[in-house]
């Protein structure tokens, strides 16, 4: 049986792609002097909020997701992030591949409320690995990744927020009902307003809100 390692060595925003996507960049290594004709991986990325501390204006923005600070020795539990799947060419003895995940700033996604209440600092992830191998020198084997297969990462806040303003310069993103909407448009229509802050902000005003 082949033995199999992964370490992240760094994540990035990708400026090029079409909606927010990190790339994480992982180093695989097989048992010394095993061909690797192919490796068909999937990851599974969890946010460990355990391994951080945070600012009380972080902590205040985290209440929805688990409670107050008080309660957080038995509510700050993993956060599901992603789980993706990534082709690994042939090779010998170690690789590098890029892990391409794409990202949502749909705030009812937990994960996503979990970054934006960041302020500073890294975001403590674990990457867990499985799949199937296609090995061998003079044959052709199959054998599984086995399932205990992870790497821990501690990506910087700046890279989240880096990406989230290549697509989102300055905004926020709000997913609403069908229905919602089709009254909001015509609302919109009804008062000629000229774009989706005016009419949130001709709503509010209505109400007694202030904004800015």
């Amino acid at each position: 049986m082949t033995e199999f390692a992964f370490t992240c060595t760094g994540v990035r925003a990708d400026p090029y792609a079409a909606g927010p996507t990190l790339v994480f960049r992982l180093r695989v290594t097989a048992s010394p002097g095993t061909r690797v004709h192919a490796l068909a991986l999937r990851c599974q990325i969890r946010i460990e909020p355990a391994r951080r501390t945070y600012a009380d204006t972080e902590a205040d923005a985290l209440t929805d997701l688990f409670g107050e600070r008080s309660r957080w020795g038995s509510s700050l539990l993993p956060v599901q992030f992603a789980q993706v799947p990534v082709m690994v060419q042939g090779f010998t003895g170690e690789t590098e591949v890029d892990l391409p995940v794409p990202c949502t700033y749909d705030m009812d996604v937990a994960s996503s409320r979990y970054f934006h209440a960041l302020e500073d600092g890294e975001v403590p992830l674990l990457l867990l690995f499985s799949g199937t191998a296609f090995t061998g020198a003079g044959g052709f084997h199959v054998e599984p990744v086995p399932w205990d297969r992870e790497a821990s990462c501690r990506m910087p806040v700046k890279t989240w927020q880096e990406m989230v303003d290549q697509h989102f310069p300055g905004c926020g993103w709000l997913r609403l009902p069908r229905d919602t909407m089709d009254a909001l448009l015509a609302h919109r229509s009804r008062q000629a307003l000229p774009s989706w802050q005016a009419t949130v902000e001709h709503l509010l005003a209505a109400a007694g809100e202030r904004t800015p």
